[in-house]
């Protein structure tokens, strides 16, 4: 989860030609104007620059939607084929989900002198609407993922993951569901840990924002974009490494427990959106 818009900018088009729903080719359609509304939801932009906005997230689109969606097609066949063959082995699950990572990186690079010419650009006043809504927006979070029963955040989070799980896989059985069960179980504080981190995060960014107009600017913001869990904290960052192992290991224990219906549900949801990126027009 990001933090504030302008790493969503960058994530906002992954989720989408990810999501693996319906819809897909209608939301890549309007994701501009998505992500628009979404900056403008945390601070009121001038028609200068909304419009300055819209042509360089035109331009990131085109970009994404020529080179990237290419990639992800790939990866998708490459997956498919993995399922198709029975291929369900820690390694090649952790090489799927490095590839993974490594586009989110280049999106982040991408994004970033969008960021920078966009908060670079905000007058005093938009500072500070920024601030009170980063705070609210955080206020929000807490109250939406921290909850005084620890067993009800415990179960809530459970119930996320097995509903995204059987969105691929279908109904899951009761091993299956044992290893998302054991899973939550090990997170342990993982929320409070990522809450912490995402207040840190907004930190730096508003005391990067009370120094926009030196030369130094884009530089700190970038870091901030590109390397943004230096600066959530070192227990968040541990809690990333021991995360992305874990999800790594419940992946592959789900798929190696996948019935031969299962896999042939998740090979049909991965053809599927890999046709909307075909049907995709750049």
């Amino acid at each position: 989860m990001s933090a504030i818009p302008l790493r969503g900018l960058a994530l906002a088009l992954l989720l989408v030609v990810l999501a693996g729903c319906s819809s897909t080719r209608t939301a890549y359609r309007f994701a501009d104007w998505g992500i628009v509304w979404w900056v403008d939801d945390y601070v009121t932009l001038t028609e200068a620059q909304e419009a300055s906005l819209k042509q360089d997230i035109k331009a990131f689109k085109q970009w994404h939607c020529g080179e990237e969606l290419p990639i992800y097609s790939g990866w998708l066949a490459g997956l498919e084929a993995d399922i198709a063959k029975g291929n369900s082995n820690r390694q090649l699950v952790r090489a799927r989900f490095e590839e993974l990572s490594l586009a989110l990186d280049r999106l982040l690079v991408r994004i970033t002198p969008t960021a920078v010419d966009l908060l670079s650009g905000l007058g005093a006043v938009q500072v500070a609407q920024l601030d009170r809504t980063m705070a609210e927006k955080h206020r929000e979070k807490e109250e939406e993922f921290l909850s005084p029963d620890p067993e009800e955040q415990r179960q809530r989070r459970e119930d996320r993951t097995r509903e995204r799980v059987e969105r691929w896989l279908g109904e899951l059985g009761p091993e299956q569901q044992e290893l998302i069960r054991q899973w939550n179980l090990d997170r342990g504080n993982q929320t409070e840990i990522w809450l912490e981190g995402r207040r840190r995060w907004q930190e730096r960014l508003s005391e990067a924002l009370g120094d926009r107009h030196r030369e130094d600017f884009e530089p700190r913001l970038a870091n901030l974009i590109q390397n943004s869990q230096a600066a959530r904290g070192p227990e968040y960052q541990a809690m990333v490494q021991d995360s992305r192992t874990a999800l790594i290991d419940l992946i592959t224990g789900l798929l190696q427990d996948a019935s031969p219906e299962q896999r042939r549900h998740l090979i049909q949801e991965l053809a599927d959106l890999r046709r909307d990126f075909r049907a995709l027009q750049c």
